[in-house]
């Protein structure tokens, strides 16, 4: 009797051993500006519902985000602002939040000194950021950026060389967001911003329920979306669907000796 109570205690634990294992998964989403989130956040809500460990990382402070729905000025009381803007957002997103301190546009206006060792500060910090979170996958944007912004395009692609520069000795998924060309109106956005169904190789699926957490997140960055500016964006993205395209990188399995 004693023998058996043993068995199904180490059964027992075994079993919640394994299950945390197995449901501790890490998803690492780096993006450029506060409210970039916005792109993937159905897909946020949904992993963090799903016991995922969600980290996202907003590179810039936002102080140039300027626009036509709000009189705020450039500078640095925008950037306070919306670091509590995004703040606001992750706790409805349900996400652990890095939001670092670079300057939007990466101080491109400040020319080559200016810029580079941004950038390169930026690379490393990014580095920093996946060997102490050791995620399972990231996200972050593809060469389109979503919008061709060269902070998305830039940002991705320093994602990406530090993803492709070393061994992480664990393995990891890069995935970029993505925009399936068939569902895009004009010609000029399908060259733009969009990609052929084909690549999008990562579909995955979400409810309501996610999507109407999402845009309650998207209410957070008021310096940026009135209400009635956040409920027709909720509306245009519906004809989307419920899907969230990715495409993933691969590596080829095997080394070519010829182009062709």
């Amino acid at each position: 009797m004693k023998q058996n109570i043993i068995k199904i205690i180490i059964f027992v634990f075994s079993f919640s051993f394994l299950s945390a294992q197995q449901s501790s998964k890490k998803i690492l989403a780096v993006f450029a500006h506060p409210d970039d989130e916005q792109s993937i956040a159905p897909l946020l809500v949904k992993s963090v519902e799903e016991g995922i460990e969600v980290t996202l990382v907003i590179a810039t402070d936002g102080r140039l985000g300027v626009n036509e729905y709000t009189d705020y000025e450039a500078g640095d009381g925008l950037a306070a602002i919306r670091k509590e803007e995004m703040l606001c957002a992750a706790q409805k997103l349900g996400v652990k939040l890095i939001h670092l301190n670079y300057h939007d546009q990466l101080k491109a206006a400040e020319g080559f000194d200016g810029h580079i060792p941004h950038v390169q500060s930026l690379i490393f910090d990014i580095k920093k950021i996946i060997i102490k979170e050791q995620p399972d996958a990231i996200i972050t944007w593809g060469p389109d950026g979503k919008t061709t912004h060269m902070d998305h395009r830039l940002v991705g692609a320093s994602v990406t060389q530090v993803y492709l520069s070393q061994n992480w000795g664990k393995p990891i998924d890069l995935y970029y967001f993505g925009q399936p060309s068939e569902l895009l109106r004009s010609e000029k956005d399908k060259t733009l911003k969009g990609q052929l169904i084909n690549f999008l190789t990562v579909q995955i699926p979400f409810t309501s329920k996610h999507y109407d957490t999402a845009y309650k997140a998207l209410l957070c960055h008021r310096s940026q979306y009135p209400k009635r500016v956040v409920e027709e964006i909720k509306e245009e993205r519906k004809k989307y669907g419920n899907t969230l395209y990715l495409r993933q990188f691969s590596t080829p399995k095997t080394i070519k000796k010829t182009l062709f």
